[in-house]
């Protein structure tokens, strides 16, 4: 299996990063060139321990010619081009290096720009959550990508929250977790906003009010199941085929700002209703990449996703599979998960993460990445 490690850039910037993950042996390491706000600690620091980037920024430089949306700079790191520095640094020490670029995850621009984010039925505002629909936003994504790859030798492109964000992430100092059943959260994440409803084919109010109804059903009742069954199938259907329109649309204008042969990698889910950092996944997402990496953060349903996964995308398209070894608890074999993960169809194993992971949990990648490489 390729081993792809992540990492933000003043984590690959801390002296001994380069040697510490060369003994390690990742095939390549991605470096975060565009990222949400985040509390990282930074285990292996020998002045610090933590990096408060304390809005979404972009690690490369801003340059002019930015359209509405223009990202934010980082002033918790040194260099105006931390990300670029990242790289450049792997590059010279032979290390592979991806970029790791987070799309529509930006609560920064979500506040000051309310007008393109997604919106539930209620017409609440999700800040954290730039809706694809909206021309800006794709503009913004295209922009970005094409930025942050911009003059880098890079072995890979990883594409995070490349679709839309939903009712279920973290925000703040959370306190949904586990309020909403799994229908009423999926019920939430359908963006109402003016973009959305426009390619809709009925009466939006009628739509937004059908959708609120059927919240208060299912929350009245307390049914904790997974479906809405309440909803007329030809009006899911139609909601989901402009979601799925809007997400490729985004792709796609993403994607034309890579260079030919760059290898591209897409975070996703099978799920087609999932938003969030490894959104749905459309009926032509396939087609476009190299790789899908799906979340196998949860051992007990993570090697049954890859083989879903390896049964229902083209054979060319690499599956990986995104672990953690910074988890609250520790998965108890990681090496033997690793092993499940291949057996299952997995050729990519996506390890979270080199600069959270400090001396405690190394072992953890260690063996994960020994496991990995010894798999056929």
């Amino acid at each position: 299996m390729k081993v792809t490690g992540y990492a933000y850039p003043w984590d690959v910037l801390e002296p001994g990063f380069a040697s510490r993950v060369r003994d390690l042996g990742v095939d390549e390491v991605a470096v975060a060139l565009s990222y949400h706000s985040a509390r990282a600690a930074t285990p292996w620091s020998a002045s610090r321990t933590s990096v408060v980037a304390r809005h979404a920024a972009f690690y490369r430089p801003v340059s002019d010619g930015w359209g509405v949306l223009r990202p934010s700079t980082p002033d918790w790191v040194m260099s105006e081009d931390s990300g670029g520095d990242a790289v450049r640094l792997l590059n010279e020490a032979g290390i592979p290096a991806a970029a790791w670029i987070v799309l529509t995850h930006n609560s920064r621009l979500g506040y000051e720009h309310p007008d393109v984010v997604v919106r539930n039925c209620f017409g609440e505002p999700y800040p954290w959550a730039l809706c694809p629909a909206q021309p800006a936003v794709r503009e913004y994504a295209a922009k970005l990508t094409a930025e942050a790859v911009a003059g880098l030798e890079l072995s890979s492109v990883i594409l995070e929250a490349c679709g839309p964000l939903g009712a279920v992430h973290q925000h703040q100092h959370e306190k949904t977790d586990g309020v909403w059943a799994p229908a009423v959260a999926r019920l939430l994440s359908i963006c109402c906003c003016d973009a959305c409803a426009s390619s809709w084919d009925v009466d939006a109010d009628t739509v937004r009010a059908q959708l609120v109804e059927e919240v208060r059903r299912l929350v009245a009742t307390g049914d904790l199941g997974v479906t809405a069954d309440g909803l007329p199938p030809s009006l899911t259907s139609m909601l989901l085929r402009v979601r799925q329109q809007a997400t490729d649309e985004l792709r796609a204008a993403v994607l034309a700002q890579l260079p030919a042969g760059v290898r591209i990698v897409l975070h996703g889910a099978l799920d087609p209703w999932v938003t969030g950092a490894l959104p749905g996944l459309t009926p032509s997402a396939a087609d476009d990449v190299d790789a899908v990496v799906l979340f196998g953060w949860a051992p007990a349903t993570g090697a049954e996703a890859v083989a879903a996964a390896r049964e229902a995308l083209p054979e060319r398209v690499a599956i990986g599979s995104y672990i953690t070894a910074v988890a609250a608890a520790p998965v108890p074999d990681i090496a033997a998960y690793a092993g499940e993960l291949a057996k299952a169809g997995a050729a990519e194993l996506h390890l979270y993460h080199l600069g959270l992971a400090g001396p405690g949990r190394w072992g953890d990648l260690g063996s994960a990445t020994a496991a990995a490489h010894e798999t056929h």
